[in-house]
């Protein structure tokens, strides 16, 4: 079905070029699934990208060939790609609001595809698009076919991409990280999707992720991508249980593991340079908590740093005539809880539970419409302006997006200078320059970044630059909001491990936020599990991951993907 033989890609650089994709070879036959993992730059889109000739304009094919159905791609004209791409070959992009239309409706621009490749009537086409929104579980398929993509959830999103991607029967379907940064439940679906897709079309699929666990769920065969070379392929069960390269063996064990919590996990550099960090977990989970047994006493008879009672906060969904507001979405409702110093207290639960809000609203980067808020016995919701600034000065957060969340025109350094300045930390801004130089060397950058913007970084150390900037008024409490969903899993290891040290070195407490259980398992104390704007489920870390007690929990445990044992 598709060959690449010796495939060798460039990007034009400053300089030198750089090799994207460096004499590669893959084959799949049809009806074969092969995953390609990576970390980001490896070269698995751009492998993809190459398939579909949709290389940006300073990318170049030097070499090789791209065989499919014996023609070779890379030759042929440009009516018959156009007439293969979403007829022969389909392909599901990484960001779906990215790749779908801003200012058209979902449904019409799944027709426009099928009018395209099928010549079909307006009619028609939006009768196939129905029965395709219903095929991919897409809850009110005609509401959704009439609504813009930013009125619907990313889950959603993504089956209107698949819809698509499928729409013109294809013979091979690329899926390019099409579940990276989703919640775990609706990943498990959007899997257990494309498998049905695949076996019911007979489908060829190559499936992209930076996840081993992810791919083992969906494909056969995987090939691991590394600096633009493929360093070991196979049978899936034959490469996760013996990895022959050190970089396969990296992004097996970076993971955070669903047994034990080592004090720290390894990293791809120990791996690859041959000092593998081995550590005795440091607190053994237990694997089973007898029903009805009494729960042990809370040792921790502190005070609390933070107690959070009652809070609520409404958004309005319906107005009258005359503007009155006739309905509400409550997305926090009554929520309680308390954190205690040097302790770390998980948030878990899917969007639009009410982690983020939650987070926001103790800030006060929201208002909450009722509740109050004790942060070191203050509430802070009875605080003015200038005592709540003077406040925040002992509280940071780490956003989602590091990127959204860095002044585009403002170097690192000043950006992490910025808030000492406002609370005219140190004498004078030489001695502010030395902290923030102090500060990115320890959360592992370098001085020469000082002068560098957020687009010349990575997204793992954009993340680093974010943590740094949250250290800059060396505050005693941090919240982590969803601080690695969006990460490799090896970059995502180092950015756990420099919150981990950094708990150690300051005593800092946190509320480390996530859609993901295994992480906020491996990161927290005791952990709060959030659903429709209410806490469904509280209790001990291990507790909560070995005996959960709500049926929601248990399905967000079970829809972790779990590599072969």
């Amino acid at each position: 079905m598709l060959r690449i033989d010796n495939l060798e890609v460039l990007f034009k650089g400053e300089g030198a070029d750089v090799k994207a994709v460096d004499d590669i070879t893959l084959s799949l036959e049809k009806g074969d699934s092969l995953g390609l993992v990576g970390e980001s730059g490896s070269g698995k889109s751009v492998t993809a990208l190459s398939v579909m000739n949709l290389l940006p304009p300073n990318a170049r094919i030097t070499s090789g060939k791209i065989l499919f159905r014996g023609v070779d791609l890379l030759k042929s004209e440009k009516k018959a790609l156009r007439n293969l791409r979403g007829g022969g070959i389909s392909m599901i992009f990484q960001e779906p609001l990215t790749s779908l239309n801003p200012v058209m409706r979902c449904g019409e621009q799944v027709a426009e595809s099928i009018r395209i490749h099928q010549n079909l009537n307006s009619k028609k086409a939006a009768q196939k698009v129905l029965s395709l929104f219903e095929k991919v579980m897409l809850p009110r398929p005609e509401a959704i076919y009439r609504s813009y993509p930013h009125q619907v959830s990313g889950g959603q999103k993504q089956r209107v991409m698949i819809a698509m991607a499928i729409a013109n029967n294809p013979d091979l379907l690329i899926a390019d990280e099409p579940t990276t940064a989703l919640d775990v439940t609706v990943q498990k679906e959007i899997i257990q999707l494309l498998k049905m897709l695949k076996k019911e079309y007979g489908m060829t699929l190559l499936f992209i992720s930076h996840d081993l666990a992810v791919v083992s769920e969906v494909t056969d065969r995987v090939a691991v991508m590394y600096k633009g070379r493929i360093v070991e392929s196979g049978e899936i069960e034959n490469v996760y249980r013996n990895p022959q390269h050190p970089y396969t063996r990296a992004l097996l064990a970076c993971r955070p593991p669903l047994t034990g919590k080592p004090e720290r996990l390894p990293v791809v550099d120990e791996f690859l340079k041959g000092e593998v960090f081995i550590d005795k977990p440091v607190k053994k989970a237990k694997k089973t908590f007898e029903a009805g047994t009494k729960k042990p006493k809370a040792k921790n008879k502190r005070q609390p740093l933070l107690q959070v009672e009652d809070l609520v906060k409404k958004y309005p969904l319906k107005k009258s005539l005359l503007g009155k507001t006739k309905k509400y979405l409550k997305a926090l409702d009554r929520v309680s809880l308390k954190v205690f110093p040097g302790e770390t207290l998980g948030v878990v639960g899917e969007s639009g539970s009410g982690k983020t809000t939650l987070g926001r609203a103790i800030l006060r980067l929201i208002e909450p419409d009722e509740g109050r808020i004790f942060f070191d016995k203050k509430n802070l919701l009875q605080l003015s302006p200038s005592k709540l600034k003077n406040e925040r000065r002992h509280m940071g957060i780490v956003f989602q997006d590091p990127y959204s969340s860095l002044n585009p025109r403002m170097s690192i350094g000043r950006a992490i200078m910025e808030p000492m300045k406002v609370f005219h930390l140190y004498g004078n801004n030489r001695e502010r320059m030395e902290k923030t130089i102090g500060l990115l060397e320890k959360v592992g950058l370098k001085p020469e970044h000082f002068n560098r913007y957020p687009h010349e970084f990575s997204g793992g150390q954009r993340q680093r630059i974010v943590i740094a900037r949250a250290l800059a008024l060396q505050p005693e409490f941090i919240i982590c909001d969803e601080a690695v969903s969006a990460l490799d899993v090896s970059v995502q290891a180092l950015v756990l491990n420099l919150l981990n040290q950094l708990k150690q070195e300051f005593g800092f407490t946190y509320i480390f936020i996530s859609h993901d259980l295994s992480v906020v398992r491996y990161m927290s104390d005791r952990i709060v599990v959030m659903k429709d704007g209410k806490i469904v489920e509280t209790g001990d870390a291990d507790e909560i991951y070995y005996d959960p007690k709500s049926a929601y929990t248990k399905q967000l445990i079970e829809s972790i993907p779990k590599i072969i044992d």
